[in-house]
C-alpha cells in the first residue's frame, strides 16, 4: 500500500490496502469516489471550500444554468451511488416524461418500447449537493476541501501521488496513491503536467459555437408552480460553428472536427425548480445573443419561437441576477490516442472532454465515465499494471459519441428531420455509449420505416408528472387553446 507520507489530518483511518486521489470534489470527482470505494480508500482533493449547510442554487457557479436529467444517466448515477434518485425526488425534484417532441425520435420510441425515458427536473445545486452529502459518508472516503493540486509526483511511465497545498495555512505535502483521478473538469491542467514530466502532448479538438448563454431565477407564481418543463426556439438558422484550423498549441495540433452546420438562432428553456421556483434559461449566437442586462430578458425569450416563457416570466418575481456563460468554445483532450500513458493515472469527464453548456452532455460524461473506472475495477482490480490504460481508453470510445453530437449532428436547424436535441439549453443525459453495435432483422426493419413516418410518441406513466411541453412557433390552427389549460399547446 501506498500511504501518505505526511498529512495535516491525523484523523485518516485506512480500510484497504489501495489508496486512491482523486482531483475535484465536484459532480465527476464525487462520482468517481463512489466507484473506487470498495476497492481502495479515496481521499478527494478539493481547491474550494465545501458548502457546511444547504446553498441556494445562485450560490454555486456550476448552478446557473438549465439541467435536465435523463433516464439513462439517472440509472448510471444510482447504479454508481445508490439512493441517488430517491434522495433527488425526496428533496424536490420531479420526475416527468420525456418531451412528446424528443420521444418520438428516441431510439426506445423507434424500436416499439411502450416505457419511455424520464426526466429528473431540478437545479443544478440540488443534484450536487445530494452527491456530495452521500459520498463522503462512504467507508473509507474523505474529503480534503480547500486543499489546491500542486503537481504530480512520479515518472513519465508511473504516477506515484501528489502535492498538494492547503489554501488557507499554505502547507505544502505529499499524497502517496496507488491511483490519481483528474476530475477538474474543463480548466484542468493535466497536459501541462504530463508534458513537465516528459510525456508528448496529446492532440486536441476544438470547436467553437459561438452560442452564449444567460439564465435567470424566478419565483413561480403559487398556480403555476407545477408546470411542466417548457422549451421555445427560433427556426431561423444562425452563422455555422466555427471550427479551429489545425495549429500547434504547446506542441498539440488542434484538429478540426467536422463539416460546419446551421444552428437555431436562439432557444429559451423554462424548468420548474424545488422551491417554487423557475429556472429559465436563454441561448443564442451571432447578433441574437442573450446578455446580462435583466431589462432585456424578457424581450429575449419572447422572441424565441413562441412567446409563452416570456409571458409568463414577464410578471413573476426575479430571485437573482441574470448570470452569462461566455465561454463558447468545446475540447477535446485525445489521451486515448497517446502512444504511452502512465500507469496510476486516469482523467476522467470534463478534464477529457468539456462541452459548451448549450449542447448539454456534461453529466451524461460524469455518469459514464464514473461507471467505466467502477467496471474496469470490477474486472481488473486495482493490482493490474494496465488499468489506467484500459480506463482511458473506454473514456476516449464514450465521450465520441457526445462529441459527434455537439459538434456535428445536434448542430442541425430545428426544422430538420432529427431534431437539435440539445439546442433546448438542457444538460439532458443521454447514453453515451451504443448498446449494441447491430439490430436484429425485425427493428431494423422498425427503425427504417419509423424514418419516413414518426408518429408522435404517447408519454406519461402512473404517478409522472406532466410531460414537458416544446414550444415551436404556433401553426395555423382552426382550434383555439382552452383557457383551462393556459396558453401553451397541449403536450
Amino acid at each position: 500500500m501506498n500511504a501518505p507520507s505526511s498529512t495535516n489530518s491525523s484523523g485518516l483511518q485506512f480500510l484497504h490496502p489501495h489508496l486512491a486521489v482523486v482531483l475535484g470534489g465536484g459532480f465527476t470527482g464525487m462520482l468517481a469516489a463512489a466507484a473506487l470505494a470498495g476497492h481502495a480508500d479515496v481521499i478527494v482533493v478539493e481547491r474550494e471550500r465545501l458548502p457546511r449547510t444547504p446553498a441556494l442554487p445562485t450560490d454555486l457557479p456550476q448552478a446557473r444554468h438549465a439541467h435536465l436529467l435523463a433516464a439513462d444517466g439517472a440509472r448510471k448515477v444510482d447504479a454508481v451511488l445508490p439512493g441517488s434518485i430517491e434522495q433527488w425526488l425526496a428533496e424536490g425534484a420531479r420526475r416527468v416524461p420525456m418531451p412528446a417532441e424528443l420521444a418520438a425520435h428516441s431510439p426506445l420510441a423507434r424500436l416499439g418500447r411502450r416505457r419511455l425515458p424520464y426526466l429528473i427536473a431540478c437545479s443544478r445545486d440540488l443534484l450536487d449537493r445530494v452527491i456530495r452529502r452521500q459520498v463522503p459518508a462512504l467507508p473509507g472516503v474523505t474529503v480534503l476541501d480547500g486543499t489546491e493540486a500542486e503537481g504530480l509526483t512520479g515518472t513519465a511511465e508511473h504516477i506515484t501521488g501528489v502535492r498538494v497545498r492547503d489554501t488557507t495555512s499554505g502547507e505544502t505535502y505529499r499524497l502517496d496513491a496507488d491511483l490519481v483521478v483528474d476530475a477538474t473538469g474543463r480548466h484542468s491542467t493535466t497536459q501541462d503536467r504530463l508534458r513537465a514530466m516528459g510525456l508528448p502532448s496529446a492532440a486536441e479538438d476544438v470547436a467553437d459555437s459561438g452560442t452564449v448563454s444567460a439564465t435567470r431565477i424566478f419565483r413561480a407564481p403559487d398556480r403555476l408552480r407545477h408546470l411542466p418543463v417548457l422549451t421555445s426556439r427560433s427556426v431561423r438558422s444562425a452563422p455555422s460553428p466555427k471550427l479551429s484550423a489545425p495549429l500547434e498549441q504547446g506542441g498539440a495540433p488542434l484538429a478540426h472536427t467536422g463539416p460546419p452546420r446551421g444552428v437555431p438562432a436562439a432557444t429559451a428553456t423554462l424548468v420548474p425548480i424545488e422551491g417554487g421556483r423557475w429556472l429559465v434559461t436563454l441561448t443564442g449566437t451571432g447578433d441574437d445573443r442573450p446578455t446580462e442586462h435583466a431589462r432585456r430578458f424578457v424581450p429575449f425569450a419572447r422572441r424565441t419561437g413562441n412567446s409563452t416563457i416570456g409571458d409568463l416570466i414577464a410578471g413573476a418575481e426575479p430571485l437573482s441576477e441574470v448570470r452569462l456563460s461566455r465561454d463558447t468554445s468545446s475540447r477535446r483532450r485525445r489521451y486515448d490516442q497517446l502512444p504511452a500513458w502512465p500507469t496510476g493515472f486516469v482523467a476522467l469527464g470534463g478534464a477529457v472532454v468539456s462541452l459548451t453548456p448549450d449542447f448539454g452532455q456534461g453529466l451524461s460524461i460524469a455518469a459514464h465515465s464514473a461507471a467505466a473506472l467502477r467496471t474496469a475495477l470490477r474486472r481488473h482490480g486495482m493490482d493490474d499494471p494496465a488499468l489506467a490504460r484500459r480506463v482511458q481508453r473506454a473514456i476516449g470510445r464514450l465521450v465520441h459519441e457526445p462529441w459527434v453530437l455537439t459538434t456535428g449532428e445536434a448542430l442541425r436547424s430545428p426544422s430538420a428531420a432529427r431534431p437539435a436535441v440539445c439546442r433546448a439549453y438542457a444538460d439532458v443525459v443521454t447514453p453515451s455509449v451504443r448498446t449494441a453495435r447491430f439490430l436484429p432483422r425485425p427493428a431494423a426493419l422498425r427503425l427504417l420505416r419509423s424514418t419516413a413516418r414518426i408518429r408522435p410518441a404517447r408519454g406519461g406513466s402512473a404517478g409522472w408528472e406532466t410531460p414537458p411541453i416544446s414550444l415551436q412557433p404556433p401553426l395555423p390552427s382552426t382550434n383555439e387553446p382552452s383557457s383551462a389549460t393556459g396558453p401553451w399547446p397541449p403536450a
